[in-house]
């Protein structure tokens, strides 16, 4: 269950919290260094949480509420506002500062998770959750355009530098609060009261607190930089100027289909993974709870995914991504024979926990050689967008193959589906042989 692919696209390096502050030892923190510890982990906190739900925590409700697997793979229509956002990104630029933008969507997203809680116990509870989820996620994309917009603005160069990792870790830890801890509530809460809306209601309830509680205080605390204004930064190229410069890359369509096939396999199987722990025996599942799926993937499963990241940043900045893009784009695909193993063999809880680690570390791991490559191909005077246009189409990647991943599953079952899962790792790397020179070698002067 990939978890790691939004909080890439938004443009974090994956060696971006390998190099450090600009502090030097023995400075003393700044006053907008000490300041910006007070709304920095929160904000980014608060980018992980909606995204996490919207993608990972849904499947796994949707599934406890009875959809089918069919139903479950449409929910990666929910990429779509992070395929697109680059397109109304200016908007963002150009009505209002970064600051309300930032505050008034963590309280739009909060309104929508209530709708989600409610519309969960009527009847129509199907139509209503799909729409405010996907309306949650387009606020959530947005969202993420002012927050990283203000960060920028709001602190200087070397605040930024400082705070690279602690953003990164207080989106991790959004991401194993709500697939992890809130998913362990619900459980409990299924236990105890046999009330699966319910249970999923408060669930929901909970993160909307969180979501306006946290709103408020950015109303609050958060600065105001004099920058933040209106049109400020609008004299940029045109986006027909910029994808025309992408486009008129050399191997342009080998970088495109690389980044269309590297993840395929993975693609396909990101959606099925709770379905397949949630499913009894007869349908050819593990038949976990809910309380330990939400351990499985959302504790033990995401802290070795991005142990995998960390280790993956660590070994390129060493050894080079030349030297280390086959063996991490193998230690990414490889390990997907966890799950033909576990379709066929049926293990227990004590057995899933470490097959389960070992295939998210795997997939940490080669998932950051990737995202370096996209870096690396980033070229010319707008490498930055270069980069945003990269990671949206990686997007698109994930989410045309997810939407008939369920469909597929249902058509060959689930030791099938896990083989066909294998098949579709082989284009990504055979697109490893076409790979310009360049882009195996890395531009140095993006890093």
């Amino acid at each position: 269950m990939a978890t790691l692919e939004k909080f890439d696209p938004r443009g974090s390096s994956p060696l971006g919290s390998l190099a450090g502050p600009t502090h030097k030892k023995g400075d003393t923190l700044n006053r907008g260094t000490i300041r910006g510890l007070a709304y920095v982990p929160s904000l980014y906190f608060l980018e992980g949480l909606p995204y996490i739900l919207v993608n990972v925590v849904s499947v796994i409700m949707f599934k406890k509420m009875g959809l089918s697997n069919q139903l479950i793979g449409l929910t990666s229509w929910f990429y779509l506002p992070w395929v697109v956002k680059m397109f109304w990104a200016p908007m963002v630029d150009s009505y209002g500062t970064k600051r309300a933008w930032t505050v008034g969507t963590q309280v739009a997203m909060g309104v929508a998770l209530v709708g989600v809680a409610v519309g969960l116990q009527g009847t129509a509870f199907l139509p209503v959750a799909f729409a405010l989820f996907t309306v949650l996620a387009f606020i959530s994309a947005t969202h993420d355009v002012a927050v990283d917009g203000f960060y920028m603005l709001a602190l200087s160069p070397s605040d930024q530098a400082f705070f690279t990792g602690i953003r990164s870790t207080f989106y991790r830890l959004a991401m194993m609060f709500g697939s992890g801890a809130l998913v362990v509530f619900a459980g409990r809460l299924e236990t105890s009261t046999e009330n699966i809306p319910m249970s999923w209601a408060a669930a929901m309830g909970v993160a909307a607190g969180l979501l306006f509680v946290l709103g408020g205080f950015h109303a609050l605390v958060l600065p105001r930089p004099a920058s933040d204004a209106p049109g400020v930064g609008t004299g940029r190229p045109s986006w027909g100027e910029v994808f025309g410069s992408y486009f008129r890359q050399d191997r342009v369509g080998v970088l495109v289909a690389f980044i269309l096939t590297y993840r395929l396999g993975e693609a396909f199987l990101s959606k099925m993974t709770a379905p397949f722990l949630l499913d009894d025996a007869a349908a050819g599942g593990l038949g976990l709870g809910t309380e330990s799926v939400g351990l499985v993937y959302g504790t033990v499963g995401l802290a070795s995914l991005v142990l995998g990241g960390v280790l993956g940043g660590v070994a390129i900045a060493r050894y080079s991504l030349a030297r280390l893009l086959w063996p991490m784009a193998l230690a990414l695909k490889a390990p997907d024979l966890v799950y033909v193993y576990m379709a066929m063999a049926k293990p227990s809880l004590e057995v899933i926990y470490p097959l389960v680690a070992f295939e998210q570390f795997g997939y940490g791991f080669g998932f950051t050689a990737f995202m370096v490559v996209l870096m690396y191909s980033a070229s010319g005077p707008f490498k930055t967008s270069h980069f945003a246009i990269s990671t949206g189409i990686m997007a698109l990647g994930m989410m045309v193959p997810g939407l008939i991943s369920g469909y597929a599953q249902s058509a060959l079952g689930y030791l099938g589906f896990f083989g066909l899962v294998l098949v579709l790792t082989l284009p990504g790397l055979v697109m490893l042989f076409f790979l310009p020179q360049r882009v195996v070698e890395g531009d140095k002067e993006f890093l």
